[in-house]
């Protein structure tokens, strides 16, 4: 009797690899949706747009991207982590995947276990930029303006928990000095706020900023990446201005379901590595002021470690601000 059980067993593990290999083999065989969390138009949406059209062309299907927004991201995330692992659901997220954990008390997943970890995407500079009437001239002024000052300047960000909140509690902190902040729905509200005068300050994307940099509709304190922006060759880091070592940039990820089989993952992992060394996806990134990262970071385990660095950064800071997204 047991014999018979185990050779029904043994069949039935034969068929499941047999059905799994033959669903790699058709892989994609319709439509992928690539699921950007937060609202269109914005910074995230740009890079999902750009990412999708470079993967429509690696797997030869097409890739749609779908915005379910909210929650600092967690709507989106969650509606991925429930989706069928087949492949057919996919989520790009920034810097917001490893500072969930910290501002949640509760998430409806598992960051590190519930999602099969597909690869780095790009990283995306920021820059701090005032209103064009502010009256610190430097970056060194705008610090010692401040100390002198505290919580009577406005700094502004794209709502609790985005990269640019992560982006001035983290000055905050280096420079000890305070702020009082102000959360807004999004990086286009908070930018149109900024150039009206009603705010003094907000760190986000170069892709929201870099066009206003290049007008002249915004005062730059600064880019907030290790190195200069290629775009923005004339605007010094916080590094080269006396803020040592400060680091803040807005990165994206790529990943599926967990239990998407694995030559499905295969393939999604091939895929990101053509689409990173695209040349046109680097033009584009590049004219927002971001890139792709290298061919050897967009694979699971690269993002699977990153993530869990970047927890270990950011929460300590968060936890110290009394930040909390519920």
């Amino acid at each position: 009797m047991r014999s018979n059980r185990q050779h029904v067993l043994a069949i039935l593990m034969v068929l499941a690899a047999f059905m799994s290999g033959a669903q790699a083999q058709d892989y994609p065989a319709k439509p992928i949706t690539l699921v950007m969390p937060f609202p269109a138009g914005g910074p995230g949406d740009a890079m999902a747009r750009n990412l999708g059209m470079v993967l429509s062309a690696a797997l030869k299907q097409q890739v749609i991207v779908d915005n379910p927004s909210g929650a600092s991201g967690t709507i989106g995330s969650g509606k991925v982590a429930k989706a069928k692992p087949d492949g057919y659901t996919l989520l790009i997220m920034n810097i917001g995947m490893a500072t969930q954990p910290a501002l949640y008390r509760s998430l409806p997943y598992n960051i590190l276990t519930d999602f099969e970890h597909i690869g780095r995407v790009a990283d995306m500079p920021m820059t701090i930029v005032a209103r064009t009437g502010l009256a610190p001239a430097t970056l060194k002024d705008l610090i010692a303006h401040a100390k002198a000052n505290p919580r009577k300047l406005t700094f502004g960000n794209a709502g609790v928990g985005s990269a640019a909140h992560l982006c001035a509690m983290l000055f905050m902190n280096v420079t000890q000095t305070e702020y009082t902040e102000v959360p807004y729905k999004g990086a286009a509200p908070a930018m149109v706020d900024l150039l009206g005068g009603h705010i003094d300050l907000l760190c986000d994307q170069t892709s929201t900023t870099s066009g206003q940099i290049k007008s002249g509709g915004v005062k730059t304190y600064g880019v907030t990446a290790k190195t200069r922006v290629a775009s923005l060759p004339y605007v010094p880091t916080l590094h080269e201005q006396g803020v040592a070592g400060f680091e803040a940039v807005s990165w994206f990820g790529l990943w599926a379901p967990k239990g998407v089989p694995k030559p499905v993952l295969d393939k999604l992992v091939a895929a990101l590595q053509t689409a990173v060394a695209d040349p046109a996806f680097k033009t584009r990134l590049a004219d927002l002021g971001g890139a792709p990262v290298p061919v050897a970071l967009a694979n699971p385990e690269a993002l699977r470690s990153y993530v869990k660095s970047e927890i270990d950064k950011w929460a300590p800071i968060i936890k110290k601000a009394g930040i909390s997204a519920d």
